[in-house]
Order: C-alpha cells, then sequence, then structure tokens
C-alpha cells in the first residue's frame, strides 16, 4: 500500500554504538538537489565527529559525473579536514549500479587510495559494509 507521500531523498541517522553515520537516499536525485543533501550530510557529521559513513544509494541507478568528481576532489577532502581525521564512505550499491561505476572510466579500486585522507569503497551487502567501515 502507498500512502501517495513523497519519499525523504536523504534519510540521516548518527549510530553511536558504531560510530557510524548512515544515509539512506531514498531515490534518484536531480543534480540540483545534491548541494542541500550533502551541506546536511557534512552539519550532521562535524555535529558527532563521525569519521565513518555508509550511504545507501540502492534506490539510485545512476551516479552524476560532475558530483563525483567534485566529491572526489573536493567534498571528501575537506570534509577529512573538517574532521582532521581520515574519513571512510561505504557506499552500499545494487549490482547494475555498481557495475557502471566500475566499469567507469575513473573508477578509483580501493589500492588507489592510499595516503589520501579519505577511502571510498563499494558494496552489495550491508553487513560486509559495515564490517568494513568498523576496520579502519
Amino acid at each position: 500500500m502507498t500512502t501517495g507521500l513523497p519519499t525523504e531523498l536523504l534519510h540521516l541517522t548518527y549510530r553511536p554504538d558504531l560510530a557510524i553515520l548512515i544515509g539512506r537516499w531514498g531515490y534518484q536525485p536531480t543534480p540540483a538537489e545534491l548541494p542541500a543533501q550533502y551541506e546536511r550530510l557534512a552539519a550532521i557529521a562535524l555535529q558527532h565527529g563521525a569519521q565513518r559513513w555508509l550511504q545507501d544509494i540502492r534506490h539510485r541507478n545512476l551516479n552524476d559525473p560532475y558530483t563525483t568528481q567534485w566529491l572526489l576532489t573536493e567534498y571528501f577532502p575537506d570534509m577529512a579536514e573538517q574532521l582532521a581525521k581520515p574519513l571512510r564512505v561505504a557506499y552500499l550499491v545494487g549490482p547494475t549500479l555498481r557495475g557502471l561505476i566500475e566499469a567507469a572510466p575513473d573508477f578509483q579500486p580501493l589500492a588507489s587510495y592510499q595516503g589520501r585522507p579519505f577511502i571510498v569503497g563499494f558494496f552489495g551487502e550491508e553487513g560486509a559494509a559495515i564490517a568494513w567501515l568498523k576496520e579502519g
């Protein structure tokens, strides 16, 4: 049964028991919707000193290449600097989107993040993503 109410674009929850900030994306956003959501994400991360993020993007079916470039070159490095500790981001993705991400020419595997102030990983199962986040 559907209620007809719009789904929230980004639901944020900080889990102090895991020290993980969880962001669940409710639908595929337009690029114009993203800046405000990333501002919210940053504010909550800074409020809790959260350096480990689980981003559930299973309801998304594509990545905007400009947003991806901005995340990797500006947003994630800036967040790590503001948090004053390395940032670890696990994306929980469906198989189709994961395939698209990993096939992209600018895809960066985990090993490519060595020495950087942040690391980004992609996972198909939430348990594996949380275990990886807790490693760092």
